[in-house]
């Protein structure tokens, strides 16, 4: 019979790391006598991060004693107390490899059910002083798992811990945590686990991530889009290739558009729509390159391609499009990247866009328009006046092939000249309010491209919205926001060359942030570098396991150490745990 061995609890704390100060509740603390268990938590407990710990269907961990063994064994220590790994319920019994998802237990008074295994993050190697933590609980199949409280109830150590129901499926936590985490991802197994109704609803949407892969064509996303939405085709091409410029066109009064073709006249490989361009330019004088993207906003599957550029007051790399490329010149760039694409299906689509945003989604209308789609979509965009109202024209004409097709122009600033009803809309900035007075339908595939204020604002007031969109997919100029778990006062600084000596190793560019620098071997993984430059990160296990941290490779290659658990996709690299083998350039 299995038993609770003991009931341990701890409110978040604030704890010193490298240099930093993490809000943690991983520090848990056996407690004596009952103590009442309810339906996000045990009386006295508590979690520092919500996002990835807490709430209803992770309100209990558990892990096992024999992982205690077996860690103490691995590891080569005798230091472990109960709640060391973070755990609310120490038990005998219970393993990973038997356990099922689904299955219910009664402890004392209270009534549980089986989730999901835990999510590993760096706060168990936090907790456990071991760095590389969260990579062996899931390598070595030792997860421990998340209870959902169905009858709230009194425990305590000692109780007995009594089976009363079993999963459907029969898929143990550790089958489950595999199936997301290591490599493989068999498609029976994804389609087994997802009939489980215990299995919570994050799960659920990773596992049919990975799902709606396996059942894809061949050549479609590799990587796994279970972990991370950087998942995709892998790129055309390694590294940069040459790229002759055929044309030059003004779009706007501060917008521009490059044509570029395969200086041989061979045609340039598929694209799919809403994905950009990397472009490294030769700055002169001995400056490292300026390392830039931009979006594609051609018709995807042409001959060539062409991308839009809106220079900046201060801008190096557009001024110098601008200004110094003429037709003819050749310009070294990276294979066509990125994951906001157009999907496929019959649901209305919704393009919204507001300045140089223009750009990503004017190729996915030009994908419509080429298909003749009989979807219905919408072409909803803002700009400050006619002269700043980039493919006017163009636009206008491909939504006039379209069976279905609606057109709503903003303009915050019209000019003297601009004529409302014809050239424009309504007077004003584009609006989640405005949207609901033109009729846009509920259920829509929405694509958002915009500048910075637009992005904070417009993607989480359309999800919260009356509208209730099916999918909001977003694409961001420049780097995006940081994802850093648990860390307070962090703070937006623009992005600079580490403090210190310059490194001497490898160059590394991060392309989104126009940064590049020299790689220093004291660090010890190249996202402990962009964090020394304040470059924007995403990261949660630093371990190579979570792959919030996976990012583009648009050249050079890396070393991993340790392993990643599952690889990235094609062409990308997780920054946590790899550094230069030489020169690299970053999608960051």
């Amino acid at each position: 019979m299995a038993k609770l061995l003991a009931v341990n609890v701890g409110l978040p704390q604030d704890v010193a790391w490298q240099g930093r100060t993490v809000h943690t509740g991983v520090w848990k603390h056996p407690v004596t006598g009952p103590r009442m268990v309810r339906r996000l938590n045990i009386d006295g407990d508590g979690q520092g991060d919500l996002v990835g710990h807490g709430g209803e269907h992770r309100a209990v961990l558990v892990y096992q004693i024999d992982s205690y063994r077996y860690w103490q064994e691995q590891l080569g220590r005798d230091d472990f107390g109960y709640g060391q790994f973070g755990e609310n319920f120490t038990v005998d019994g219970l393993p990973d490899d038997e356990v099922c998802i689904g299955d219910r237990y009664r402890i004392g008074e209270a009534l549980f059910e089986v989730t999901q295994p835990r999510v590993t993050c760096y706060r168990v190697g936090l907790r456990m002083g071991e760095p590389q933590m969260a990579a062996l609980l899931v390598s070595h199949h030792r997860p421990g798992f998340y209870l959902r409280v169905l009858t709230e109830g009194l425990v305590q150590a000692g109780d007995e811990i009594v089976k009363v129901a079993a999963g459907p499926e029969a898929m143990t936590v550790a089958e489950i945590d595999d199936l997301l985490y290591l490599p493989g991802h068999p498609r029976d197994q994804l389609a087994r686990s997802l009939r489980i109704p215990a299995l919570s609803p994050g799960w659920q949407t990773s596992l049919r991530a990975l799902l709606d892969q396996a059942e894809a064509a061949p050549g479609r996303p590799t990587g796994n889009p279970g972990l991370t939405s950087a998942a995709g085709p892998p790129p055309a091409w390694d590294g940069f290739r040459p790229l002759e410029v055929t044309r030059i066109d003004a779009e706007s009064t501060s917008v521009f558009s490059l044509t570029l073709a395969a200086p041989d006249g061979s045609p340039l490989p598929f694209a799919p729509a809403g994905q950009f361009l990397t472009v490294k330019l030769r700055a002169g004088g001995g400056a490292p390159p300026l390392v830039r993207s931009y979006s594609m906003s051609g018709p995807p599957g042409a001959a060539r391609y062409r991308i839009s550029v809106k220079q900046e007051p201060h801008g190096a790399a557009s001024s110098h499009l601008r200004t110094r490329v003429r037709v003819g010149d050749v310009l070294d760039f990276a294979a066509p990247r990125g994951s906001f694409t157009l999907k496929s299906g019959d649901n209305p689509v919704l393009l919204v866009s507001a300045g140089i945003g223009a750009t990503p989604v004017l190729a996915m209308l030009h994908a419509l328009a080429a298909e003749r789609s009989t979807r219905e979509v919408w072409w909803l965009y803002g700009a400050r006046d006619g002269a700043e109202h980039p493919f006017a024209q163009e636009s206008h004409d491909l939504l006039s092939g379209l069976a279905n097709a609606h057109e709503w122009i903003c303009y915050s600033r019209p000019a003297p000249g601009d004529r409302e009803g014809v050239d424009y809309g309504t007077a004003g900035r584009l609006s989640v309010d405005l949207l609901g007075r033109f009729g846009v339908p509920r259920g829509a595939d929405a694509y958002l491209c915009g500048p910075p204020g637009f992005m904070r604002e417009f993607p989480a007031a359309l999800a919260a919205s009356d509208l209730a969109p099916a999918s909001v997919r977003t694409e961001i100029f420049g780097a995006g926001p940081p994802l850093t778990p648990g860390l307070t006062g962090v703070s937006t600084k623009p992005v600079h060359p580490p403090a210190g000596p310059p490194g001497t190793g490898p160059a590394v560019a991060f392309a989104r942030s126009g940064l590049t620098v020299g790689w220093d071997p004291s660090y010890s993984s190249l996202l402990e570098l962009a964090e020394a430059c304040d470059v924007p990160t995403r990261w949660s296990c630093r371990t190579g396991v979570c792959h919030n941290c996976e990012s583009g490779l648009l050249s050079g290659g890396v070393a991993y150490s340790p392993e990643p658990v599952d690889p990235p996709a094609a062409g990308n690299v997780l920054i946590c745990c790899s550094r230069p083998r030489g020169d690299v350039v970053l999608d960051l």
